[in-house]
């Protein structure tokens, strides 16, 4: 991939996870991994905020999405981004400024073990990377306007790829909107995938990975590990099969945790950049 610009936010605050400001260790090293010709660091706020409308920390967030906001605005139109999380719900803006671009040219497909789809009302936890993807979505959550997206994206260009663990509220969702779920086993062969993105109409991509849609066995440094999750080597499959097929509109990379041991997770972390962006992937 040539000509990327690399954004780091290693906001932690939509996160739930008790070590949830780890984030912020964890997106400064990813970042570095990654080869980019331009790179912006957004500046993300210390301290917690307050809950307003069933979402924690929503002041903060608020003012995090605007700081994301202000650097894509900078960007000419259709550049393709790195975002390097921190939290899932750092790509709000990404994605809808890739939604911008591209329209109903572009398909969403997230790579995350939860679905992300919770409303202020559904969630358990009142933490916003839950409800990231709902809020890009069509019907987004009711919670607050500020954090509400630019641009929305039709259900039936979502696509759910490894999620194993959804909430009643996400389930239901789901269900109603016809929201296509790959899990992990159907992606033992990119094929599916590639599939379920064609049938969107979609010719270009955004791909969003959390990287607790890998096996915990593989990678536990993420604050909500579950089981039974992708291996490295079909997680850089599929989304090679993505990039390989239709245009990648842009991707982001969230949820490493960074431990006081990081040699082990290194070594996955460098197996994904070099499997995504080294220069014969370009």
């Amino acid at each position: 991939m040539s000509g990327q610009v690399v954004i780091e936010a290693g906001q932690w605050q939509g996160s739930g996870a008790a070590t949830a400001r780890r984030l912020r260790g964890g997106a400064a090293r990813l970042a570095e991994l990654i080869p980019a010709d331009q790179r912006h660091t957004v500046v993300i706020e210390e301290g917690a905020g307050e809950t307003r409308n069933g979402v924690r920390n929503a002041d903060v967030l608020q003012r995090q999405l605007h700081a994301v906001r202000e650097v894509l605005d900078q960007l000419p139109p259709g550049v393709r981004t790195v975002t390097v999380g921190g939290d899932c719900a750092v790509d709000l803006a990404p994605v809808e400024a890739a939604l911008s671009a591209y329209g109903d040219r572009l398909a969403v497909v997230w790579f995350d073990a939860h679905a992300d789809l919770n409303s202020p009302e559904s969630s358990p936890s009142g933490a916003f990377h839950g409800m990231v993807l709902r809020a890009l979505i069509e019907d987004g959550p009711g919670g607050p306007d500020e954090l509400r997206a630019r641009h929305r994206v039709s259900a039936d260009r979502v696509v759910l790829a490894g999620a194993r663990s959804l909430d009643p509220g996400e389930q239901k969702l789901v269900e109603q909107r016809g929201i296509r779920h790959l899990t992990v086993e159907h992606l033992a062969d990119p094929g599916p995938l590639v599939a379920a993105v064609r049938a969107t109409g979609a010719d270009a991509v955004y791909v969003h990975i959390d990287l607790d849609v890998l096996d915990p066995r593989h990678f536990p440094a993420v604050g909500t590990p579950e089981p039974d999750g992708l291996g490295v080597d079909q997680l850089l499959a599929a989304v090679r099969a993505l990039t390989d097929t239709f245009t990648l509109a842009g991707i982001a990379l969230t949820e490493y945790e960074r431990t006081d041991d990081p040699e082990r997770e290194e070594a996955v972390l460098r197996r994904i950049v070099d499997g995504l962006f080294a220069p014969d992937r370009a």
